[in-house]
């Protein structure tokens, strides 16, 4: 190689694929800055990810070129981040981005001041108005230090107010009447044709959907209920999802979920394993049913480490083209399926309306497969046989060709997602496949990701953990190690979740605002804290650890963790009136606290059998626990009886009498 650049020594994919640039990049740290300040020199921060196409673009037409790197290298301390790697950098300075011209994304390119606060930047440049761009602000820096400066100053002060969150006084009670006028005014945004948000691109945003779910049963609300089925049944049956091998992609381009950006990224994958399990148990819908199992074996087969853990993301583009590994060309099908092609066809839509661009065809499901087998004389098991043989013969076929570039880093807050969503999966269809491979994964994170003082590294690979962890790793993972206690049985998984729980308290809670910041309090490698309050493609991660406060509240009753969770809300209560897309995951945690709550504990050698008959229907409005031995956790405390299953039903730890039968314990829950 020609040139190679210090960041031949990262782990993250997406770092390693600009290590032989000219350019001489370094890897973001407090040394940067102190190197910075001392040869008074401007840092150039540069963020993108391994799955980003306009990010590979302008490294090709600039990172790669000489007449540019030599600008770059002259006047400034070039630095790549990895936005996945260090969401706190990303987070900073896309606020810095959006506060000077309203709008942000990916790759993003920052100028900062020696200290590290930025005065100016953007997204993608094409090549020459990069250069002239850099030229133009190192100049202004050189003649007017002062002024650059202040001006530096200033918007500091505006990603402060931004990012910390300073309260503007108008708080409100959270209720019941809150949550519905918030999504009664919701409800006018719902695109009842195609799901999902109105308009393009449309985004699959399973929070969103979980609280609407969850509203749609525990207040009877169809209109929320239908929208979530259709939405999720349009996602399913679109483009955005690889109707071959599983999983779905990041976003559609249009509005009716045909033409993806062909990325998938395992955050999607996993909160979509959660969703589609749960809109399964509650609407019975086999083609929901048959999607989980696909993203598992998707998962499974392209995204799992041999250790356990799940890799970040697979690339939209191979060979230089976006979506070539997904897509399929007329010829090729007709080759392949033969005498079958005719029903393929006409399944997938390819005389209709498959077609994207230059021959090439996204596969779309056309209508339900019980209507589909009917038109054509086929039933039920005959068509879902012939459906899974041509998946088979095009995942073959498409296994030849060149794959996608592979994000093979490990994130702790992304597997937890994962871990959540097979956990959801083996308890909705009692398969004890997804539970291994939740095991398998619990494990790897507990012995590899958590440190002995509760500590949790954000990345790894190869055996490499290299970053401290965020707000959101904490609260995610607790989140799923509490689910695995729920379904499992284990006190394992409950105790390292309330170790966790308990490092987050002494490191990231800032009593002044009763909230939890992203970085820990004194971590030196952030260049700004923030609170992470608004649900995006994740859920924020103080709605996240609002919502596990409760749960540990009800399994500990420790009064200081519902206080703290219900402490958070007023300065969120008026958000969720104003926009409550933004803030679902908190719409949950209200919905907890206004309508009834239940906590069920079943005891005795039999409550694996029990708890199945209990869960026949979907309840999101109840924490289980089971036990078949003594326990002194709190909820569990003298709950069991050798050689009696015993049933509790609780509400915020006031129990009635147990019963014996699951038809006496459901009469209790409003059945």
């Amino acid at each position: 190689m020609k040139h190679t650049n210090s960041l031949i020594n990262a782990t993250s994919p997406y770092l390693l694929q600009h290590a032989h640039n000219p350019v001489d990049w370094n890897q973001w740290s407090p040394d940067v800055i102190e190197r910075a300040k001392r040869e008074d020199k401007l840092i150039l921060v540069s963020i993108g990810y391994a799955a980003c196409h306009w990010c590979h673009v302008m490294e090709h037409e600039s990172f790669e070129d000489e007449e540019v790197a030599r600008i770059m290298n002259e006047h400034f301390i070039p630095v790549k981040v990895d936005r996945e790697e260090r969401p706190d950098v990303d987070h900073y300075y896309m606020n810095a981005v959006q506060l000077m011209f309203q709008q942000g994304g990916w790759p993003l390119n920052v100028i900062a001041l020696p200290d590290g606060r930025p005065i100016w930047g953007g997204t993608y440049f094409p090549k020459e108005r990069w250069m002239e761009s850099l030229q133009a602000v190192a100049k202004y820096y050189r003649d007017y230090p002062a002024k650059t400066i202040e001006y530096a100053a200033q918007l500091e002060e505006g990603i402060e107010r931004l990012t910390l969150g300073i309260k503007s006084g108008n708080e409100i009670a959270f209720s019941r009447e809150l949550l519905q006028e918030g999504v009664e005014a919701w409800k006018n945004r719902f695109d009842m044709q195609e799901g999902g948000r109105l308009g393009a691109p449309k985004f699959p945003l399973p929070v969103t959907l979980e609280f609407l779910l969850y509203y749609g049963v525990i207040k009877n609300d169809k209109t929320c209920l239908d929208f979530v089925h259709l939405t999720l049944e349009k996602m399913e049956r679109g483009g955005i999802y690889d109707q071959v091998g599983g999983g779905f992609a990041r976003y559609s381009v249009d509005s009716f979920w045909k033409v993806p950006h062909f990325e998938k990224m395992l955050y999607d994958n996993g909160q979509l394993l959660s969703i589609y399990s749960k809109a399964y148990h509650q609407f019975k819908t086999e083609e929901f049913k048959c999607v989980v199992y696909e993203i598992v074996d998707f998962l499974e087969r392209e995204m799992m480490d041999e250790s356990g853990a799940f890799y970040s993301s697979l690339d939209a583009d191979s060979e230089g083209e976006e979506g070539k590994f997904y897509v399929w060309q007329k010829p090729v099908l007709q080759k392949l399926l033969n005498e079958d092609y005719i029903l393929f066809a006409e399944y997938y839509g390819i005389e209709k309306n498959a077609h994207w661009e230059a021959g090439n065809y996204i596969l779309l499901k056309q209508r339900p497969d019980i209507e589909f087998a009917d038109n054509y004389d086929l039933t039920s098991e005959e068509l879902k046989q012939k459906v899974g043989k041509w998946k088979y013969i095009l995942l073959q076929e498409r296994a030849k060709r060149t794959r996608p570039g592979l994000d093979d880093k490990t994130l702790t807050s992304w597997n937890a997602l994962v871990l959540k969503g097979l956990v959801d999966a083996s308890q909705v269809f009692q398969e004890e496949h997804f539970l291994q491979l939740a095991l398998r994964n619990a494990n790897f994170l507990a012995k590899e990701l958590m440190l002995d003082s509760g500590q949790l590294k954000h990345n790894w690979k190869k055996g490499k953990a290299s970053i401290d962890g965020f707000l959101e790793d904490y609260a995610l993972l607790v989140q799923a190690w509490l689910t695995l206690f729920e379904v499992s049985g284990k006190e394992k998984w409950l105790v390292l979740a309330d170790k966790l729980n308990r490092y987050v308290f002494d490191h990231f809670y800032d009593p002044k605002s009763g909230l939890f910041l992203f970085s820990e309090i004194h971590s030196e490698n952030s260049v700004g804290n923030h609170f992470q309050n608004e649900d995006n493609v994740i859920p924020a991660a103080n709605s996240v650890m609002a919502n596990n406060l409760h749960r540990l509240y009800l399994i500990f009753g420790v009064p200081e963790y519902l206080d703290t969770a219900k402490k958070m809300l007023p300065a969120i209560a008026p958000n969720f009136a104003r926009y409550p897309m933004a803030y679902a995951n908190w719409g949950n945690f209200i919905l907890k606290l206004t309508e009834p709550y239940f906590e069920v504990v079943v005891s005795g050698i039999n409550s694996n059998h029990l708890l199945t008959e209990l869960q026949k229907q979907f309840r999101p409005n109840v924490m289980w626990a089971h036990l078949t031995s003594k326990s002194d956790i709190p909820l569990l405390k003298d709950r069991f009886m050798i050689g009696d299953d015993l049933i509790y039903i609780c509400s915020e730890g006031a129990c009635q009498l147990p019963v014996k039968t699951a038809g006496e314990a459901l009469k209790l829950l409003g059945q």
